[in-house]
């Protein structure tokens, strides 16, 4: 087999539509997938459609989009989860391939009922009668540390679900992606957590990820995100779909506080009335009372109304194409996965080799990632780097790649590189064409109905 860095380094991108007549299959023979394997020369006669990327006694993860239970917007799961028959898919071709241990794993929000979505897609009983059948499977994992509820606006946590030795602590220290942002200030958020334990994971000179081990111990990745239009992110693809390997949220900042006329990347400009909501939402995140929590709460809304009537769309939260922070939280943690080590380290060499099987049977389009508005395109495609994915990704919802910060910064020179050729250089092949990328879908535009996150109408080509 080639080295783990030249496999990771492939810039060919397969796709494959799903035929009107066909229905995502279960097992390893799925024409979908096979066709993908031989696309992109995964495909053993012996052992099955990942039988050239999984060696005999490998230890793999399945890493899914399963980011909630259930949309937040009047639609239903489809567009919003990975489909239950690709995971399915995924361990029963790792299985053939004769791995010693295939497991899947993913941490969702922390809001996420897990057993719920679980049952929502069938697979909690699946998973189950699958372990029965072969000690190879170990089952479906939630990695989480932390989950939460949310009484009278205010987050009720449970701590401490899994042991701290389950998990690798790295820090990327000066080489983080956060560092040029890095300030003393503490200007790190994530939507309703407590600054102080942001400030403890990330301030400059020191960026820590808090990895599951199962991640670490993985000789192969299965990557399987669901293509989505994001917020914050103008896209989740291969890349933003790591977010899931880390297991508390006070590890993953997402956007700087204050406007970008004040140094911050929470919304354009300046507003007096936003800096006064951040402050409140601070004060009812840090607060130690539930009674105090919900009085900050109740201003906050009230602020947030304020803000709204003076014509802001976007909210406090990144919600734009100014967000300077959450992709390059997601491009470190895509470099741990290909760089990282057991103890922590990050080695100079790429440790395991890793594919991305997007699902966009149903994308999701819209106020994403929670609230996605189904958007059948009625494909799957796949490769070997995440970089060149999800430049095809973002073509396929529309958008200008290059003015999608997370897909643009995946092909920049850096420490422990992702991509070691251009945007230029990534070809498609199979069903949507073959050739150049940027050749194959020049003329291509998804809907003239397509709907996007308001912050990111301006990405759109």
């Amino acid at each position: 087999m080639e080295s783990v860095r030249e496999f990771n380094s492939d810039p060919r991108v397969a796709a494959v539509r799903l035929s009107a007549y066909e229905e995502p299959c279960e097992g390893d023979r799925s024409p979908s997938l096979l066709a993908l394997s031989h696309q992109l020369d995964w495909f053993d006669y012996e052992r099955g459609p990942f039988g050239k990327v999984i060696s005999p006694g490998s230890r793999v993860l399945i890493k899914p989009n399963f980011v909630l239970h259930e949309n937040e917007g009047k639609w239903d799961i489809e567009p919003l989860l990975t489909h239950p028959s690709l995971v399915k898919q995924a361990v029963f071709g790792a299985l053939k391939a004769g791995a010693a241990e295939v497991v899947v794993g993913d941490a969702p929000i922390q809001s996420c009922d897990f057993a719920r979505l679980l049952a929502a897609t069938g697979l909690d009983r699946w998973s189950e009668e699958l372990k029965e059948k072969t000690s190879r499977f170990k089952g479906i994992l939630d990695f989480r540390r932390t989950t939460c509820r949310i009484v009278d606006g205010v987050r009720v946590a449970e701590e401490g679900l899994l042991p701290e030795d389950r998990f690798v602590r790295f820090d990327l220290g000066s080489e983080s992606l956060l560092e040029p942002i890095s300030s003393n200030g503490h200007t790190f958020r994530v939507t309703r957590y407590d600054p102080r334990l942001m400030a403890e994971t990330h301030s400059p000179g020191r960026h820590r990820y808090l990895i599951a081990k199962e991640v670490m111990e993985a000789d192969v990745v299965i990557n399987l995100p669901k293509l989505k239009t994001h917020k914050k992110a103008g896209v989740t693809c291969a890349l933003k779909n790591l977010i899931g390997i880390n297991g508390n949220k006070e590890y993953l900042p997402h956007h700087r506080v204050g406007g970008s006329a004040t140094g911050g990347d929470c919304y354009p400009g300046a507003s007096p009335v936003k800096r006064a909501l951040e402050y409140s939402l601070d004060r009812r995140n840090m607060a130690r009372s539930h009674t105090g929590g919900k009085l900050w709460n109740e201003i906050a809304v009230n602020l947030d109304r304020l803000a709204r009537r003076t014509g802001d769309q976007l909210g406090t939260e990144g919600s734009w194409s100014g967000n300077d922070t959450i992709w390059r939280t997601c491009l470190d943690l895509n470099r741990i996965l290909l760089y990282g080590r057991e103890d922590a380290s990050l080695a100079d060499q790429q440790q395991r080799r890793v594919i991305h099987i997007v699902d966009a049977i149903t994308a999701g389009q819209g106020d994403g990632p929670l609230s996605p508005e189904p958007f059948p395109l009625g494909l799957i495609f796949a490769g070997q780097n995440a970089a060149a994915v999800d430049w095809i990704g973002a073509t396929l919802l529309g958008y200008n790649p290059m003015k999608i910060p997370i897909v643009r910064g995946s092909f920049r020179e850096f420490k422990w590189r992702l991509a070691q050729f251009g945007p230029d250089e990534v070809t498609l092949r199979g069903d949507l064409g073959s050739g150049p990328a940027d050749y194959v879908l020049r003329d291509w535009a998804p809907s003239d109905q397509m709907k996007y996150p308001k912050g990111w109408v301006d990405a759109v080509r």
